[in-house]
């Protein structure tokens, strides 16, 4: 661990002082439309994130159609949060699959999804996805490389998976407003598929250890707020399972100093919307659910409708009080959706709601769950 520690704190100082200087893909700093330029030192910003984005085969005959049968287009699907997401100084997504070539493209159970679902993110607004997943090797080392190859040509970052081990041993910086945000992930397994051979570094594995270390190195090299997606818990379960309870709480309670090791956590795989909650002063997302999805069956084989309900998890963070302190949470919200699997729509239910919609029984329902470990006297409210 010590010389992959090294390893990382290097990689992290080139990569800062090349965020520094160069704010290609940095949409706060850019003065895009929607995306205000920093005003100062004492401005904040606000984070957005949401969970899995699954391409079954009828996902993919749905951007085909939307694509007027020629290639694919994944922007209608998702056009119905685009103004939550391209509103946020970052946005950041869970790309699940890896994806094919040349029309090889596949769903349930070994994935492989159309490159161009990189675009349609990046035309969301979305600035980077956690990339590790159980099916990171659904496509071995061939399908880590499309799928990065082509979040990066839609000029989307990335963490969880790497082609190199200059990679793997990198972390992923961002700009968000006037902050340095790390963005660190991990996953439980990869369905039983093994490393490639000579990669150990390809997709990076749940260790408490290792992401804590990789935690205190971004921090050393300048990262003001350190986010770590998780692929974790029990398929279908509405609570966190024992093993997300555990190391939501160890990994809240590493710090250096008086600051925690780690800012914010973020939660996928679950397929259903799960709780959020504070632990030891941190924001835990337990499961985001799934944004994007075909029709889901659950383990006893019926189709269950919370396979296509989600949240958008917005924090806004505050600058520190004093030099060297710690960005606080100045706000935190979630944002209920649903995929309606027979439009191809992701639905923000809340504005659809407001259009008359009849969906208020399942955005209570997911108002329930996120709310069940008791986040609201914390002061986590719906979003809009």
């Amino acid at each position: 661990m010590i010389a992959r520690r090294h390893q990382v704190a290097l990689a992290l100082t080139a990569v800062l002082a090349a965020a520094a200087a160069c704010q290609a893909h940095d949409h706060a700093a850019s003065g895009e439309p929607g995306r205000p330029a920093p005003s100062g030192a004492g401005r904040g910003f606000t984070l957005v994130a949401s969970g899995d984005v699954l391409p079954h085969t009828s996902i993919i005959e749905r951007a085909r159609f939307d694509a007027g049968g020629t290639g694919y287009d994944f922007r209608p699907m998702l056009a119905g949060i685009e103004p939550v997401v391209s509103h946020a100084d970052l946005a950041l997504c869970h790309m699940e699959t890896v994806y094919g070539a040349n029309g090889d493209y596949t769903g349930y159970p070994v994935f492989k999804s159309p490159p161009e679902i990189a675009a349609g993110l990046a035309a969301t607004g979305y600035d980077g996805c956690s990339t590790a997943s159980n099916h990171t090797l659904d496509d071995g080392a061939d399908g880590i490389r499309r799928t990065l190859d082509a979040l990066d040509g839609a000029g989307v970052r990335h963490a969880g998976s790497a082609r190199t081990q200059a990679e793997g041993d990198s972390v992923t910086i961002m700009r968000a407003g006037p902050a340095v945000v790390a963005h660190l992930a991990y996953t439980y397994g990869t369905n039983g598929y093994p490393l490639p051979p000579g990669q150990p570094w390809a997709v990076n594995l749940i260790d408490e250890g290792r992401i804590v270390a990789d935690a205190r190195a971004a921090r050393r090299a300048g990262a003001d707020v350190v986010v770590v997606s998780v692929h974790w818990g029990t398929e279908w379960q509405d609570a966190p399972d024992q093993q997300q309870l555990d190391l939501a709480r160890r990994l809240t309670a590493s710090r250096t100093g008086d600051r925690p090791d780690i800012d914010l956590i973020l939660g996928t795989h679950a397929h259903v919307p799960q709780a959020y909650e504070k632990v030891n002063g941190t924001w835990v997302v337990y499961g985001m659910g799934d944004q994007i999805a075909g029709a889901m069956f659950n383990h006893q084989g019926a189709q269950d409708p919370r396979g296509n309900q989600s949240t958008v998890a917005r924090f806004t963070f505050a600058p520190p009080r004093r030099p060297g302190g710690r960005w606080e949470v100045a706000k935190a919200e979630f944002v209920p959706q649903l995929f309606d699997i027979d439009a191809g729509r992701v639905m923000n239910l809340n504005r659809a709601l407001a259009r008359g919609a009849e969906v208020r029984g399942v955005r209570d329902r997911i108002r329930d769950v996120v709310l069940s470990r008791g986040a609201a006297k914390d002061g986590l409210v719906m979003g809009k």
